[in-house]
């Protein structure tokens, strides 16, 4: 693959396409994510004239000896006087295969809430590894979330490779820690590319400096992945979550929102939750016209054949398998804020379309980053994941994350400030090869940074896989 074989240059507009690959950039502070992306934009040909002079600008400003491709994708003033990435910084990409959607997420500990909304949409994690420094522990929590959240695929990018001669044997020790990690936390499908992001080698074109790796380049691999795998999941039936509602002089009622998970079709038998009340389907229509079906995601509206009670937040879905409906849910917590999760507290939820308020009826564990397995706990800490039981003032339908990433999921709201405080997986985390060690069963000790003695402490949690929730 060459620069000449991308697309006309579409910088920072929306990509027009068939497939859409949506991909976070994830991993530690200074391991090459901002770099990486701006490399795989320079060399593909996807600036424009305004915006290379911007970026020689904006180098220039900060002293800069040569054109900083980190500038890229670090758009707000701080980030670029700071040299660091704060907000999740989005960039679109076409290849004559797929559209790219890139969110590039903020490496420190401090942002990590803003790593985990550029992971919760994401067909795919390219996990940034500086070879020279190996694992290291935000390198280790921003996998765990990205597997937490579902993504199916990780696509390690080594970097740095040229700092260390481009010696095979660090990089095929560092890719092994990485299956190890994929194995315990779920078994995600894991794909790796020895670079150098700062001089383009195996981004793009193709390096002459390491003839014993024959696999394919980043960009290469991002063209191969399956795409478009967030909303359109085949393993449960028709999810319809109700955005709007309209009723017309004739009686009929039209109701819209995106559908996830299996197709929907007119004459299908459908139930609305949580009243469970059964009907079937009249009519489909997309924004153009009326159709037989509709396939996920896509946003449609419906007509069904009776008008029961219908308002937002209500869920229509398929008759055959319905998702449970309760008010009690157990659930694995992303816990963000720097206020602690405990027992009793009330925050809202919100649920697809409907937002409720929630009680924290018990903290159960959270997860222990160095050995991944969860131990009791009676709170969460900011960043800390973990096992919490909730009690909503509404029944809601949800289904378990690892079958929905839509219908499976919550976002905690903080009731005083409205600020989003907390990612929710409907499910329980089962983690793989119990009482082991992530550095077991390896010729290469896990890496640490230089000022760790030790590995993290069980204060300093990582994420689940989502096939692993039950």
């Amino acid at each position: 693959m060459t620069a000449g074989a991308i697309a006309a240059p579409v910088g920072d507009r929306p990509p027009t396409g068939e497939a859409l690959l949506r991909l976070a950039a994830i991993g530690a502070v200074d391991d090459g994510k901002s770099t990486l992306i701006g490399r795989l934009l320079h060399d593909a040909g996807q600036f424009t004239d305004d915006q290379l002079a911007a970026l020689e600008r904006a180098s220039r400003d900060r002293g800069q000896s040569s054109l900083n491709l980190s500038f890229a994708t670090d758009g707000l003033r701080a980030e670029r006087e700071q040299g660091i990435t704060i907000d999740v910084a989005y960039r679109y990409a076409v290849t004559p295969r797929l559209k790219l959607v890139i969110a590039d997420c903020p490496g420190h500990l401090e942002y990590t809430g803003n790593m985990a909304t550029g992971a919760s949409t994401a067909d795919l994690a390219l996990v940034l590894v500086d070879v020279t420094k190996g694992l290291r522990e935000q390198t280790l929590r921003h996998t765990a979330l990205a597997l937490l959240f579902g993504v199916p695929q990780l696509l390690v990018a080594v970097n740095k490779m040229d700092l260390v001669g481009w010696e095979e044997r660090e990089y095929r020790g560092l890719v092994e820690q990485m299956r190890e990690l994929a194995q315990r936390l779920g078994g995600a499908e894991v794909q790796a590319v020895p670079i150098s992001a700062l001089h383009g080698d195996n981004v793009v074109e193709r390096s002459r400096r390491a003839d014993w790796y024959q696999g394919p380049t980043v960009l290469e691999a991002l063209e191969l992945a399956p795409t478009s795998t967030f909303a359109a999941q085949q393993r449960k039936g028709a999810r319809l979550p109700v955005q709007s509602v309209t009723r017309h002089s004739d009686g009929s009622v039209r109701v819209a929102g995106m559908l996830t998970g299996g197709g929907l079709h007119t004459g299908e038998a459908v139930v609305v939750l949580p009243q469970r009340h059964h009907t079937t389907v009249s009519r489909v229509e997309t924004l153009s016209a009326v159709v037989p079906s509709a396939r996920a995601p896509l946003s449609i509206s419906v007509v069904l054949a009776d008008s029961p009670d219908l308002r937002r937040g209500d869920l229509i879905a398929a008759a055959a398998d319905p998702p449970p409906v309760s008010r009690d849910q157990l659930t694995t917590v992303c816990w963000f804020a720097a206020r602690h999760l405990e027992v009793g507290q009330t925050f809202l939820v919100k649920h697809t379309t409907r937002v409720t308020e929630a009680e924290v009826i018990e903290v159960m564990s959270k997860l222990d980053l160095a050995t991944l397995q969860l131990v009791p706990a009676g709170e969460l800490g900011p960043n800390d994941i973990g096992v919490v039981r909730w009690r909503l003032a509404e029944a809601i339908a949800a289904d378990p994350y690892h079958e929905s990433r839509v219908t499976g999921s919550l976002i905690v709201i903080d009731a005083e400030t409205h600020v989003t405080v907390g990612a929710v997986m409907v499910g329980t985390p089962q983690l793989a090869r119990r009482g082991a060690t992530l550095a077991e069963n390896h010729q290469l000790p896990l890496r640490w940074p230089c000022s760790q003695s030790q590995p993290p402490s069980s204060t300093s949690p990582g994420g689940l896989h989502s096939p692993g929730l039950t």
